[in-house]
Order: C-alpha cells, then sequence, then structure tokens
C-alpha cells in the first residue's frame, strides 16, 4: 500500500452536517409513508412514528434524509452509531453527514465514521461532558481524515465490504442453525400445545424448575472494561444464544451486590421477560454472570427435565402461545415470574428429551466453528480499517 498519494484534510472540508429536527407532538401524523427516526432507531435499525410527504413538504422545521445518506447518533448509547438506507425525517439526536463525493465517496466516508480512531474521539469528547451533551458538529470540524485518491478509495472499499460480507455469511449460518434446532425440536415433541399431538404429560413450570428467580429492581452500575463480570440484559438474550457485542460488564463488589437471590451457574436459562420478550439463553461455562434488568433466571430440575429441552420449550409456540395469553390486554408486553411459574410444560420421557439434547449440543459445537471463523475474519477485519484509517 502506497500513501504517498493520499492527502488529509479536515472532515469539514469534506463533508456537511445536517442535525435533525423535533417538531411539536400535536404534529403527529400517523400515516406509514415516511419514517422519522429517533435516536432508538439507530440502535435497532427500525423506524417509528411518522408523517406523510404532503406534510413535510409544507413545513420546514422537518429534516429528511435520502436511503444514501449517512446518519450518526449525537447522544447516549447512539453515539457515533451509524444507519444508513432509510427514507424520511430524522430528529436532533442524529446528525446527517454529506460526502462531497468530487473529493470523497459515500461508501469510504462511512466505513471512516465507524474506524475506531474516529468512534474513540466521538466518545472522548461526549465522555468529557455532562450526560447528554452529545457531540455538534464543530466538535468534529476539524477531525483529520485520509483522502486517498477515488480509485482507491474504491479499493479500499470493495476490500473491506468481501470481508464483512463473509462475515454476515457465516452469521446467517449460525441462524441456520438454530432453525436446524428448533425444527428437530418440532420434529420430536410436536408444535401444537393446545392439540398437544404427542400426548406429553403437563406440568407447571415451578414444578420442573428448582429455582426461579427474578432480577434485582435496579439498574447496575457498568465499567467501561471488560472483566469477568458479565452482566446479561434483554438486549443480549436475541436468538437463543448470548449476544456478546452489546455484553457490559460489572466490577466484583457490582456482581456481588446483583448476585444476593441467587448466584447464576453454568446452565442457567436466562429469560426476557419485557422488551427481548420470550428471548432465552442457556448461560456457558468461563464467566460470573448476573441479571440485568427486566431478565429472570430459570434453574432446571435435571430429575425432570434436560435444561437444553425446557431452553428450546420456551423458544417455541409452547410458550409463545402462553406468553400472548397474558399479555391480551398489556400495553406493553411483559410476563410477571407469578405468571411464568404457572405456564404449562410439556414434560415427554427424559430419555427422548437427553436424545433431543444430543442433537442440539452436536449442532452447537458446528456453531462454535462457525462462530470461531467469525471472530478470526473480524480480527482481520478490525486490522484492515487500522491498516488505512488508524
Amino acid at each position: 500500500m502506497n500513501k504517498q498519494d493520499w492527502t488529509y484534510k479536515k472532515l469539514g472540508e469534506v463533508c456537511d452536517f445536517q442535525g435533525g429536527s423535533q417538531p411539536p407532538k400535536e404534529e403527529w401524523i400517523d400515516e406509514y409513508k415516511e419514517g422519522y427516526i429517533r435516536m432508538l432507531q439507530i440502535r435497532d435499525f427500525t423506524q417509528s412514528r411518522t408523517f406523510t410527504k404532503e406534510y413535510i413538504k409544507i413545513t420546514n422545521r422537518i429534516k429528511t434524509c435520502n436511503k444514501d445518506d449517512i446518519l450518526i447518533g449525537r447522544y447516549g448509547a447512539s453515539v457515533g452509531k451509524i444507519l444508513t438506507g432509510k427514507e424520511g425525517a430524522y430528529n436532533v439526536a442524529i446528525m446527517k453527514t454529506i460526502p462531497d463525493e468530487s473529493v470523497i465517496s459515500k461508501d469510504f466516508a462511512k466505513l471512516f465514521f465507524l474506524s475506531p480512531s474516529f468512534q474513540h474521539y466521538l466518545q472522548t469528547v461526549c465522555n468529557s461532558r455532562a450526560a447528554q451533551a452529545g457531540f455538534s458538529k464543530s466538535d468534529i470540524f476539524d477531525f483529520p481524515i485520509p483522502v486517498p485518491p477515488i480509485g482507491e478509495q474504491e479499493r479500499i472499499v470493495a476490500e473491506l465490504d468481501l470481508l464483512s460480507g463473509i462475515i454476515e455469511k457465516k452469521k446467517e449460518q449460525l441462524k441456520a442453525y438454530d432453525q436446524l434446532a428448533q425444527s428437530i425440536f418440532y420434529t420430536m415433541f410436536g408444535d401444537d400445545p393446545i392439540d398437544n399431538p404427542k400426548g406429553w404429560e403437563i406440568k407447571k413450570l415451578e414444578a420442573l424448575c428448582d429455582r426461579i428467580v427474578d432480577c434485582p429492581h435496579s439498574t447496575p452500575k457498568k465499567v467501561d472494561y471488560v472483566t469477568q463480570y458479565p452482566c446479561i440484559r434483554t438486549s443480549e438474550l436475541k436468538g437463543g444464544t448470548v449476544q456478546w457485542e452489546t455484553m457490559q460488564y460489572l466490577d466484583e463488589c457490582e456482581y456481588n451486590k446483583r448476585i444476593t437471590r441467587l448466584k447464576p451457574i453454568v446452565g442457567d436459562i436466562v429469560f426476557g421477560r419485557e422488551g427481548s420478550i420470550g428471548d432465552a439463553v442457556i448461560l456457558p461455562k468461563g464467566y460470573h454472570f448476573s441479571l440485568g434488568q427486566r431478565t429472570m433466571l430459570l434453574r432446571a430440575n435435571g430429575r425432570l427435565i434436560s435444561n437444553v429441552f425446557l431452553h428450546r420449550t420456551i423458544l417455541s409456540e409452547w410458550v409463545k402461545r402462553q406468553i400472548d395469553a397474558v399479555n391480551v390486554s398489556s400495553t406493553v408486553a411483559h410476563v410477571n415470574i407469578k405468571d411464568f411459574k404457572l405456564f404449562d410444560i410439556p414434560v415427554p420421557p427424559l430419555s427422548l428429551q437427553q436424545e433431543f439434547a444430543e442433537k442440539v449440543e452436536a449442532i452447537e459445537r458446528q456453531k462454535a466453528l462457525v462462530q470461531q471463523s467469525i471472530e478470526e475474519i473480524q480480527t482481520m477485519f478490525d486490522y484492515t480499517m487500522d491498516k488505512y484509517f488508524g
């Protein structure tokens, strides 16, 4: 790589930045034609309240974006988060970036905004201020950005896109393995909790567990570095496996405060009772977990039920329908521990449960190999990002 023909400019010299808008609430128009993107959506990649195109045309208080615009989160947990591919209006918690494409391509600019050097700078700026102060256009105007020739920019984008594409394909493999495990579950045990075509014995959940405990009803005091004490929240339960990308960590003192009801151990099941409602994971070995808010912990009675079978049952229609039933009149979907303990659970012969567990464990071994491959390619991606943007 030859950087001799690269130049370095101030970010404000090659990009324009536009803040969003926050119209009064009485001007909400609920016709789902244009997305109104808030700070929450930049984290979750979804859209919420909306305006009609006609309304946007007649007011100058709404700032709009196209699908190829780059949006950056300005406040709180969304600082530095990047969102593209959305068309609509965006609020004050988001900044739109407009690169001068005669100098820098949008794809290259997006990669730069994702680079560790720029992300670290944003966090440093925001951490030096009061809560929710965020960052402004002036904070990033003078930040240096490398500007290779356009052809070199295209080559760099293609190289990094190739690596990220491989990572995404392997993540799809992981999803396919999870679908396979659930498919095996339905084949072996049935998928109709009302008719119960297999005729399994039904027991209450509390009768099948040694312990079912709720989380502490307080916000854990996290630290900003990785420790051996991960605090698992509903955001880490997606997909039936632990999501490490969003994990928060505690120090030993805070960890000890949060395990006074019960110390989680390997094989326990963590269930999301609000937010990621219905998601659940089995705790892996090698960590000292504690519970974040809106979660519950189950410890299966191994003499009656396999924790692997119980985990898949929680993710299945058997439990989903019962979750829906207790939320008929609720405005915010949730499950309280009293109702949860009384959920009906099918209990096939333990030998059949163990046969299923062996099949799932074989799938998990394959998933571990794919996950290892993802981590190796991610390391290569991170190295390449640092080579060009570090």
